[in-house]
């Protein structure tokens, strides 16, 4: 216990009440089970040992910093910015369903430029920037690469999958709805405007984590009052972005995939969750396979062609006569986010995934 104290000093003497110490100790790994190891039931009741044999009269100690607001602040900043990519992206619409040619194909190249500044601008602030824990921590060049992949697809990738296998493409897409390599310009707009809502179920999740971790009284107590925020939080951008396409295809007049963009908007959402607190491999491991699913259905019709290997085109195939182009990105995004939902279901109901370790957000 000496040693266990000596080694986590510092976090004691600075702890405002022991479940704060918990959630350090959680954090390192330690577990019910080493625990158990120093005679306790949980990590809750070695963390209430270790809060009272920190000496607090008698001796001084290092002056504790002031504990942070237990709930983010909402801010005008980063709720203008979450609005500003679903701006842009539909002035960008309005400007490809106006334009012709060459000024149509240059409003294009502009508007991805711009949405793809504001969605930066919109990650780095607020809710889905993160804690100071956090927030000096830049996404990887690949998981960006493979985000930006996925949303290509999404407002690409039907359309190319049916030119390849059916032997093409024989042009390239134009952006108009009956140009020769159709684009969805519905699902990719509402993905877009649905940045306001991420931010929003963000906020809401930390900030109910943050009151629940206020008034636990035990790791356990805290775990079962997370989970019904982090589905709560879940299901209620799946509503928002379902309503986001119903709107975007009915102004639009467009067909919307609800499924396939349903499950890369839930994909991403989680991706974010779970990067916001810390825990960086499974989303990124997610996304990539994600993309590389993706690819390899577009890249086996293509290889299908060469002499001796159409039979690498006969699982793609068997795929779209049975349920669609929408298939691959509903299977490929869909696991991925299966798996990141599970994840996120075991970490991010931990107290130590929303200790407040510096000012909210």
């Amino acid at each position: 216990m000496k040693a266990l104290l000596h080694r986590h000093r510092e976090l004691c003497e600075r702890a405002v009440d022991p479940l704060e110490i918990a959630a350090g100790l959680e954090a390192h790994g330690v577990t019910d089970r080493t625990a158990a190891r120093f005679r306790h039931r949980d990590v809750f009741s070695l963390a209430e040992e270790l809060y009272a044999r920190v000496p607090r009269t008698g001796e001084p100690v290092p002056e504790a910093e002031p504990l942070p607001l237990p709930v983010p602040r909402v801010r005008a900043v980063w709720i203008l910015l979450t609005l500003l990519p679903g701006a842009l992206g539909a002035a960008t619409v309005a400007g490809l369903r106006l334009t012709q040619a060459h000024p149509r194909l240059l409003t294009a190249v502009l508007g991805i430029i711009a949405v793809a500044l504001a969605t930066r601008a919109a990650l780095r602030h607020g809710p889905l920037a993160g804690t100071p824990r956090t927030r000096a921590w830049r996404t990887a060049n690949g998981t960006r690469a493979w985000t930006l992949w996925l949303l290509g697809y999404a407002l690409l990738g039907d359309g190319l999958l049916r030119a390849v296998v059916t032997g093409g493409p024989d042009a390239l897409p134009t952006g108009a709805p009956d140009g020769p390599w159709p684009t969805a310009l519905a699902p990719t707009l509402a993905l877009t405007l649905a940045c306001a809502p991420a931010a929003w179920c963000a906020h809401l999740l930390s900030a109910g984590a943050r009151r629940r971790l206020a008034g636990s009284r035990g790791l356990e107590d805290f775990t079962a009052a997370a989970k019904p925020l982090l589905f709560g939080a879940f299901t209620l951008f799946l509503g928002a972005l379902t309503a986001l396409l119903l709107t975007c295809g009915a102004v639009l007049h467009e067909p919307v995939a609800y499924p396939q963009t349903l499950a890369l908007g839930a994909l991403l959402l989680l991706a974010r969750l779970l990067t916001v607190h810390g825990h960086r491999h499974a989303p990124a491991v997610a996304l990539g396979a994600a993309a590389a699913t993706e690819a390899l259905a577009l890249a086996l019709p293509s290889a299908g062609r060469l002499p001796g290997c159409a039979v690498l085109t006969a699982p793609v195939r068997a795929l779209l006569d049975t349920w669609g182009e929408a298939a691959v990105p509903v299977l490929a995004c869909g696991t991925a986010a299966l798996a990141l939902l599970f994840h996120a279901s075991r970490t991010l109901t931990r107290a130590s995934a929303h200790a407040p370790t510096g000012a909210p957000d």
